[in-house]
Order: C-alpha cells, then structure tokens, then sequence
C-alpha cells in the first residue's frame, strides 16, 4: 500500500547501524545514502534508505531533535527470520518490546517481535504464515 516512509534519528550512525543489523536477516539493505547539503538550516543532514532491488523504501533521516515514536511492522518470509530479526537488535542496541511468538489475537498465524530502535520507535518483523 505504501510506497515509502522516513523515520527521523538523532543518532544517525547508530540508528543507521542498528537498522543493517536487523535488516540483514530480512533482505533489506542501504539502497541510496547522502547528505541533504541542499538544507540551509542543517547542510550536513544525512540520510539513507533500505530496501530491495534498488528501490528505496524506509528512510533514516537525521534531526537535530527527537520525533513522536512510531510503530513499524516490516514483513517477514519466516518465522525464523523474525526471530533472527529479533536476536539481530538485542545484539545492536535493540530494546525487548515483546520476544519473538505468536500473537493469536491478530490472527492464528501472526508470529512477529517487537523491538524499540534507538531512537524510540516500536519496531516489528511478523510472518503470517503457519510454521
């Protein structure tokens, strides 16, 4: 449904790193990175954006204050990549927002963990297929 979204950091480096740990078990990588030089108020903003197959879907963007956290649910092929999804950010910097499982009151097959990134977001892997 969605075509891309940003999430804004005020830890660049480290935001950026914990997303390529994460990421890795799921197949996403950095797919473009650069410095919004164009931005008279912050010329050395950086950003980056993972995804698969050169298209750019989940952008880091630095600020120089924190956002209201936000919710992201990031699909995967297994259960098995959520839960090294999971073990990817507790290994990186990741805080527990609820291990790896099933979560029933979705739906029979909802199996995802929930991790907080470093900059304070809910960020989540879910497969909704049976194991």
């Amino acid at each position: 449904m969605f075509d891309h979204l940003s999430t804004y950091s005020v830890d660049y480096p480290a935001t950026k790193s914990f997303y390529e740990a994460v990421f890795a078990p799921l197949g996403y990588s950095v797919q473009v990175e650069f410095v919004a030089d164009w931005n008279p108020d912050f010329p050395t903003q950086r950003m980056c954006a993972f995804g698969v197959g050169g298209k750019p879907t989940y952008w880091i963007i630095e600020t120089k204050e924190k956002y209201t956290p936000r919710h992201i649910a990031f699909s995967a092929a297994s259960r098995s990549l959520v839960d090294q999804f999971y073990q990817q950010a507790m290994a990186n910097g990741g805080k527990d927002n609820g291990e790896p499982g099933l979560r029933p009151m979705y739906h029979v097959n909802y199996y995802g963990a929930f991790v907080i990134d470093p900059d304070g977001n809910n960020v989540e892997a879910v497969c909704h297929s049976p194991e």
